[in-house]
């Protein structure tokens, strides 16, 4: 009894601070590992207590361990963020995109700011029809130098947002970059509001469907790539 408490007690532990649910046990034995980026995509700085915050740092042991496994045969990435730290974000989706098994994204609720190249870094991308994707220029709150120099770093990061969200999308760079900056979608600030089926129909999400449909697709993506590596043997 005393192991079962203290088998419950490290499952609570791991949900409080990864927000992860440990792989289902027997008998419902399921080769798909879930990850969910939820909240604030935290980075190089701490977030304030009170905040609900993805910490990148440890999503990245996680991604390894997931990649290593080999019961583990693709990833639901599940996102409902209001974006975060673009470095840290980026890096997310550099992973995601690299994984090397099957991934599908699923958008629930938001997938804001950073959060676009993230969704599109999977196979496959998902978005429920009421979930709303924000398109906007790269931004800093606080104290910056007011250079030319700092203008040109956030172009230049911008610019690698966009490239990647065009080469994991069927979007245009052009057209992705002409959502961030328009100024006629958002009151007081520069961007695009995407709701659901619109992105899909701007060729940033692949298609409009909830949890059945993802975990359908991911199934299908996983005996594909296990037909491939047959025909290879």
């Amino acid at each position: 009894m005393d192991k079962q408490v203290e088998k419950q007690e490290m499952i609570n532990e791991n949900i409080k601070e990864m927000g992860q649910m440990p792989p289902p046990p027997n008998p419902i034995k399921s080769n798909i590992q879930c990850v969910t980026i939820i909240g604030q995509i935290e980075g190089h700085q701490a977030m304030p207590p009170q905040n609900k915050a993805t910490k990148y740092e440890h999503l990245i042991p996680q991604f390894f361990g997931f990649m290593e496994n080999p019961e583990i045969k693709g990833l639901l990435i599940i996102l409902n963020t209001v974006g975060g730290d673009v470095e840290a974000g980026l890096a997310l989706a550099e992973l995601i995109a690299s994984f090397g098994k099957p991934v599908v994204s699923l958008v629930l609720g938001g997938a804001h700011s950073i959060a676009v190249p993230i969704a599109v870094a999977s196979d496959y991308s998902f978005i429920v029809p009421s979930a709303t994707m924000t398109l906007h220029p790269v931004r800093m709150s606080g104290t910056v130098l007011g250079v030319v120099q700092t203008y040109d770093y956030f172009d230049q990061m911008q610019e690698r947002i966009v490239e990647f969200v065009a080469r994991h999308s069927e979007a245009t760079s052009d057209r992705f970059r002409q959502l961030m900056l328009d100024t006629g979608k958002i009151a007081k600030d520069m961007g695009t509001i995407l709701v659901g089926k619109e992105a899909v129909s701007e060729k940033i999400i692949n298609e409009v469907g909830g949890l059945s449909e993802a975990v359908l697709k991911l199934k299908s993506l996983i005996n594909e790539n296990e037909r491939k590596d047959q025909n290879v043997l």
